[in-house]
């Protein structure tokens, strides 16, 4: 039997469907295409691939469609996992007649059988082919772990040569490699510890993830093998917020949504994970837009700045305040631009006397907010909000939660914090604390990726723009 190397990283492929929920093979073999010079192998029908929801045909068609489309360039490691040992057996010897280069067989499910049966159930499986077999320890589906004594024991079959571990549990992995290392490979499978098992001596990895981002978990693979842990946590913290909600819906379901979003149709998921069943929550599909947007997978979208042609006096008619209230009341007026491309912010703002068309203004926006343009109260931290109290007022629509966190979490410290310090550099006199409010419409792209930038951008701005409202009065 030839020797199997699992070193490296192997995605965990997803099925690709089309609207019928018929495997769309053109489609699949996009992606193995697409992957292929990122991956050091393929492993098509496993959990990602959603086998339990297909068909035995439907299996074995998407297992040799990989395998003429990889066309032996990588290995291809056939998902051949079932709850009995006669189907696991069957699909096992087909997989070795299509010509795959070993088989990934899943723990038994549904009925947990006993220790002596798990083995049994491995040991059958290993007699009836001569390809390698890698042991699939997955508790959150099986609802029990592959033991680790009967690990140790299937490690002296001749054929039995690696297992990959998706149970998250480091814990577990380094009493399988302390029991078995020396025996066979260990591949961790759960995409939120990659750095820590591979540190501990795992060989490789199995993951949904790599289908959407093989490149960054081959340069943490290198990172490790060359001994720079610092540049391969760094890398894995890149990625470690989108792993984690892969893993949280396991796989299949925001996996084939990412790549949708980067244009790399894939489907939905089958039935019952389609539609509601496996649906995204709207706060997730917008952190997947986000996070592939920080890896440059996908384009945000960008909101142009132009200079307004409209004097600065007539911004404000939106809230209720038009230029001859602001002329009667002497209010300030101030506006500030700051920072780059995305992470560019404008702030216009109105100030004075809080018992005036200003204090009515402001009671109005928090009680009647514009739609999608919710008013904020400028904060320091929870419960201590700024001095004058200050409103924010975006000017560009919010359409999903990810954006509103975008928006107002470093829009609101910044702008707090650009009252705070404005009132200690007394550019605000202090008596304004208690006579004034302030009004601030703030423009900045939704879309924007950092947090950090982008405060800075606020920040800078709203300094500017009250310097300019305190240093003259209308």
């Amino acid at each position: 039997m030839p020797t199997l190397s699992l070193k490296g990283v192997f995605p965990a492929l997803v099925t690709p469907f089309d609207k019928d929920e018929k495997v769309n093979e053109e489609a699949l073999r996009k992606l193995v295409r697409y992957l292929l010079p990122n991956v050091d192998g393929f492993v098509p029908v496993g959990t990602t691939g959603e086998f339990v929801y297909m068909t035995h045909e439907e299996r074995r068609k998407v297992l040799e469609i990989v395998i003429d489309e990889v066309k032996g360039q990588k290995p291809v490691i056939a998902g051949t996992g079932a709850a009995s040992t006669g189907e696991a057996i069957l699909l096992a010897k087909e997989a070795q007649k299509a010509g795959a280069d070993a088989c990934l067989v899943v723990t038994p499910y549904f009925i947990r059988p006993s220790e002596k049966g798990i083995f049994k159930h491995f040991y059958e499986i290993a007699k009836a082919v001569d390809i390698p077999i890698i042991l699939y320890n997955i508790p959150q589906t099986t609802d029990h772990y592959l033991p680790r004594r009967v690990v140790e024991d299937l490690a002296d079959i001749p054929n039995i040569v690696a297992m990959k571990d998706s149970s998250g549990n480091l814990a577990y992995m380094m009493e399988i490699l302390e029991y078995c290392g020396d025996r066979i490979q260990v591949l961790v499978g759960h995409d939120e510890i990659v750095v820590g098992a591979l540190a501990a001596g795992a060989s490789g990895m199995i993951l949904a993830s790599a289908n959407v981002y093989p490149e960054v978990w081959q340069e943490i693979y290198k990172a490790v093998q060359e001994g720079d842990l610092a540049k391969a946590r760094e890398l894995q913290f890149r990625v470690q917020k989108l792993s984690r909600i892969f893993t949280r819906y396991g796989g299949a379901v925001a996996v084939k949504a990412a790549l949708n979003m980067m244009g790399i149709e894939v489907g939905n998921p089958r039935s019952p994970l389609k539609g509601v069943g496996g649906a995204l929550v709207h706060e997730d599909r917008a952190e997947i837009r986000l996070e592939l947007e920080k890896l440059g997978k996908i384009m945000p979208e960008e909101v142009t700045f132009h200079a307004s042609s409209v004097p600065l006096e007539e911004r404000f008619k939106e809230i209720g305040i038009g230029p001859e209230d602001i002329r009667r009341e002497k209010l300030r007026l101030g506006e500030g631009e700051a920072g780059d491309k995305l992470d560019k912010a404008k702030v216009e703002l109105i100030a004075g006397n809080r018992h005036g068309i200003l204090g009515e203004a402001y009671a109005y926006q928090l009680t009647y907010p514009l739609p999608f343009r919710e008013a904020l109260t400028a904060i320091l931290e929870p419960n201590l909000t700024v001095r004058p109290p200050t409103l924010i007022v975006p000017t560009v629509e919010l359409r999903n939660l990810r954006q509103a966190n975008m928006v107002y979490g470093p829009t609101q410290a910044a702008i707090a914090r650009a009252v705070a310090d404005s009132l200690e550099e007394k550019i605000i006199p202090p008596e304004a604390v208690d006579t004034d409010l302030i009004i601030a419409l703030v423009t900045i792209n939704p879309q924007a990726l950092d947090r950090h930038k982008l405060y800075q951008s606020v920040y800078k701005a709203a300094k500017e723009a009250i310097k300019m409202a305190w240093r003259t009065q209308s």
